[in-house]
């Protein structure tokens, strides 16, 4: 095999390494025929999914990015930048928290969502009278083990939030309508919140090059996902144009540059200290990319998924900074 002129053939190697790696475990685990507990909804047919993104507001920002200072304040300065979490969360409402926590890693691997930042999200929709806060995802590795290692569930516990594993949370038959994903068991929280907060985290994949917000809803999806992996960007724009976030905070403190998604090696992870957040996930997902030294257009899902309406990849290189406080 020879390299296209200009690419490191190493590179091209270890890409085709990772990826085989990728799909040969969940090749592994759809051979196991594993099936979610709670997986359809009593013969009452696909589960429509709900709409709670917001209506574009031109006198605000569609996405900011936070610097300087802690973990937390940083979150609180891009969403109060945004309008405040008063625009996205209100008295009453049932809030998803949907960090990356699929990689049993410690935090400082970056392999999943900073729990600092999952943490600090959770706060403020207590702060803005949320009923409920879950934070939740479908991990890879064993969920139990995942959100304890990465730190997510002990942080969001303390925070106020409910934690809600698939085996307990369970899923539901959902209409997706996409060009891939037509219907699919999708976890059931990301059915019922009444607010979805997107909180991924920047990283490098084998497959995709890069994962961060539209790449995240892969973690709201049931059954053998390894299928998907055959058109991965088509289905990546199935699930953005399906799941439209509330508000999308994007973990950029500390960025996994190589062996994405799972990562192990700390000499792997630049420390970034940045916070995102946003109502369009495309261009935040463009300027993640920007991140890893990656051309957004040469994303595929980025351009299919501003095809859909999804948000504007030119939006991610025109996003301002605020700083944060101490």
């Amino acid at each position: 095999m020879s390299a296209p002129p200009g690419v490191d053939r190493r590179l091209v190697l270890r890409r085709l390494g990772q990826a085989g790696l990728i799909l040969g475990g969940a090749g592994a685990l759809a051979a196991l025929g594993l099936r979610s507990r709670g997986r359809w909804a009593g013969g009452a047919g696909p589960a429509a999914i709900p709409r709670r993104d917001l209506a574009v507001d031109p006198a605000r920002p569609a996405a900011v990015i936070a610097a300087g200072g802690a973990i937390a304040p940083m979150v609180r300065a891009a969403v109060g930048a945004l309008g405040g979490i008063g625009r996205f969360v209100g008295a009453g409402d049932v809030v998803l928290v949907k960090p990356n926590m699929a990689w049993d890693r410690p935090p400082e691997m970056g392999a999943n969502t900073h729990p600092a930042v999952v943490a600090e999200v959770v706060r403020l929709c207590r702060e803005a009278g949320a009923a409920r806060v879950i934070v939740g995802d479908v991990a890879v590795h064993d969920a139990a083990r995942v959100a304890s290692r990465s730190g997510i569930a002990a942080a969001a516990r303390d925070a106020g939030a409910e934690l809600a594993l698939p085996d307990d949370a369970g899923f539901l038959e959902a209409a997706l309508g996409g060009a891939v994903l037509s219907t699919w068991e999708v976890f059931r929280p990301a059915l019922t919140a009444t607010k979805l907060i997107n909180v991924p985290v920047v990283k490098d994949h084998a497959l995709t090059r890069l994962t961060a917000g539209l790449k995240n809803w892969y973690g709201v999806l049931g059954g053998t996902r390894a299928r998907l992996h055959q058109d991965i960007d088509t289905s990546i724009a199935d699930l953005a144009a399906a799941f439209r976030p509330t508000l999308t905070v994007v973990d950029a403190t500390r960025v996994m540059t190589r062996g994405g998604p799972t990562g192990g090696r700390l000499e792997d992870v630049r420390p970034v200290g940045l916070v995102a957040a946003g109502t369009d996930p495309v261009a935040l997902d463009a300027w993640g990319a920007r991140l890893l030294g990656l051309e957004p257009r040469a994303i595929g899902y980025l351009g299919l998924a501003e095809g859909r309406g999804v948000g504007s990849i030119a939006a991610g290189d025109a996003l301002e900074t605020v700083r944060a406080g101490a």
